[in-house]
């Protein structure tokens, strides 16, 4: 036997017999028909508002289906574009659950291989961006993230092409990482023949580089191999410097032996020097023979031999005079170059002085000028500031004085720039000069001479400045003086004649009237008057044609005044 159906189940309370209880109750309340009839019309109104709603609730439900239907349509075709893939999508047929359970899958399966080849993306990004990373130098690696990859262009093409690019980058880094090597084993070579600290010259370069940092990724970078080059361009520019130094001592010491006849027993000390006179850059190899410490025996050995040699020296003093004299030029002291010069002739020449003693009397002058020259160089800085804010000063007076200065001509912008900055560098020349005065004074009483600058002494410069200073003061305030008579004046004659802006109507109070009429209620009233006849219309209106008529310009009253007042 077949099952009832649900909505006729004998033991479920349905419509009537809830009805036929509600007329019971009814009957029990003593409900008129009029209250009967209304509430059962409620009854059917409410019933047809939940079949409304339970409809709306299906229409929209279907229209969920329809919209999750074509956006997953949607959704396939797009993954099937951006993925390459040949898939057919299968047609729309059957009811709307079975079009949804037949896309479902396919749409998982694209969804699926989607993230698949997401995660190939990824990983090939990684691996290039590490390498691109490393070839730029960067000291931390940028993580690929999803919003990295191309999401509507992940076919078989593109992560073909991806992965010819990394493989190209891997070829790139093998060759940079061979590059690196050749370039650490040259510099050990070179730093092995001078002497010089390899490890500090790497670590220089890159830490990275050094081999006893281990799990440290050596760095390949554009900057690293251009810094490698950079140090063995510069270790072969000292290779060469040094063995053509080391020539020339060994050319020196043999001639120096030659004119001495220094014993040959003496002279095999520096045989491992000799024997590099003839040799080429690439020729020398052995360890240690360019190195400071062996150009330093050399140098003091030649030193040694040339102040034996009387003839030698006169060269080396007057290349001392040079730098004795090039020391006071730069600090604006006179120098008699030619009276010195004489002087140091006639003493070679003479015979009469060691010319041991003489270059050591003319290194103490260095150093002493070095020292004066150390002691001058503050006041010479606050000279110098003080120089630029004079000429800034007259600058100054010369813009001040100009009456189109704030004109709109080209560059008047920068002139104001300028003058802005004049006034506080002005305002501070008095403090300037005053303490470049008390260190000048101090610097002769400590020294017992005074401070000269270009051959005049500052001092005399300093005040010479400071009158005429005041003088440029006596004639600014007399200017200012004259200028206020004549505005004095000016304003006087014009209390004597009077001022045409005396006779006129405020400007306020034309705006202010001009303003109330134009408002809307204003407006009203004056149309409402003329309407009715009121007396005051025609007179309002004839006013306001006058007021149309002529108008006054009050604006340009007061700059006439102005005018006349500055003139």
């Amino acid at each position: 036997m077949a099952a009832t159906p649900p909505s006729f189940s004998p033991s479920r309370t349905t419509c009537a017999s809830l009805l036929r209880e509600l007329q019971v109750i009814w009957d029990e309340i003593g409900e008129s028909d009029n209250d009967r009839d209304n509430m059962l019309l409620q009854l059917e109104q409410e019933c047809l508002d939940i079949y409304h709603r339970r409809v709306e609730e299906t229409r929209k439900h279907k229209a969920d289906m329809y919209q999750w239907l074509a956006d997953a349509e949607a959704q396939a075709t797009n993954l099937v574009s951006s993925l390459g893939e040949s898939t057919v999508l299968p047609r729309g047929k059957g009811t709307l659950k079975q079009q949804i359970t037949t896309i479902r899958p396919v749409l998982e399966d694209l969804r699926s291989k989607k993230d698949d080849r997401i995660k190939e993306f990824l990983k090939i990004k990684s691996q290039i961006s590490q390498i691109c990373d490393e070839i730029a130098g960067c000291g931390q690696f940028k993580s690929v993230t999803d919003s990295d990859v191309n999401q509507s262009d992940l076919t078989s093409k593109k992560l073909g092409e991806l992965k010819s690019h990394l493989q190209e980058l891997q070829n790139e880094k093998a060759l940079r990482q061979q590059k690196v090597k050749s370039h650490i084993s040259t510099i050990s070579e070179l730093t092995e023949v001078m002497s010089i600290d390899f490890r500090k010259t790497l670590n220089e370069i890159h830490p990275s580089l050094d081999d006893s940092l281990k799990g440290t990724l050596q760095s390949i970078s554009n900057d690293t191999l251009a810094r490698l080059t950079g140090v063995i361009h510069s270790l072969k520019r000292e290779k060469q410097q040094r063995l053509q130094k080391i020539q020339e001592l060994a050319k020196m010491l043999v001639e120096l032996w030659d004119l001495m006849e220094t014993p040959t027993e003496e002279q095999k000390v520096f045989s491992h020097v000799t024997r590099l006179s003839s040799a080429s850059v690439d020729e020398v190899s052995t360890h240690g023979c360019l190195s400071s410490e062996v150009i330093e025996q050399v140098e003091g050995e030649v030193q040694r031999l040339n102040v034996v040699k009387a003839s030698k020296m006169k060269d080396l003093v007057f290349k001392r005079q040079n730098e004795l004299e090039a020391i006071y030029r730069g600090v604006h002291m006179d120098v008699d170059s030619e009276s010195a010069r004489q002087i140091l002739t006639s003493l070679i020449e003479s015979g009469n002085i060691d010319l041991s003693d003489l270059l050591q009397n003319m290194d103490g002058q260095i150093r002493q000028a070095k020292e004066q020259a150390l002691s001058r160089r503050d006041i010479l800085d606050r000279t110098e500031k003080w120089k630029f804010a004079a000429e800034e000063e007259k600058w100054l007076d010369e813009y001040e004085r100009d009456e189109n200065r704030y004109s709109a001509v080209r560059g008047a912008h920068k002139n104001l720039k300028r003058a802005e900055k004049a006034r506080i560098l002005v305002s501070k020349l008095p403090s300037t000069v005053e303490n470049l005065t008390a260190k000048v004074k101090a610097w002769e009483m400590e020294k017992g001479i005074p401070f000269l600058y270009e051959k005049i002494p500052l001092l005399h410069s300093l005040d010479e400045y400071i009158v005429q200073r005041q003088l440029r003061e006596e004639e600014k305030r007399k200017y200012r003086e004259q200028k206020r008579l004549q505005e004095q004046a000016a304003v006087e004659q014009e209390a004597l004649f009077g001022s045409r802006s005396a006779t006129k109507k405020p400007l306020c109070q034309s705006n202010n009237a001009n303003t109330m009429a134009g408002t809307p209620t204003a407006r009203r009233l004056l149309a409402s008057s003329g309407r009715h006849g009121t007396p005051g219309g025609k007179e309002r209106r004839e006013s306001g044609r006058v007021n149309n008529i002529i108008p006054v310009n009050y604006v340009a009253l007061p700059k006439d005044n102005s005018v006349s007042r500055g003139n």
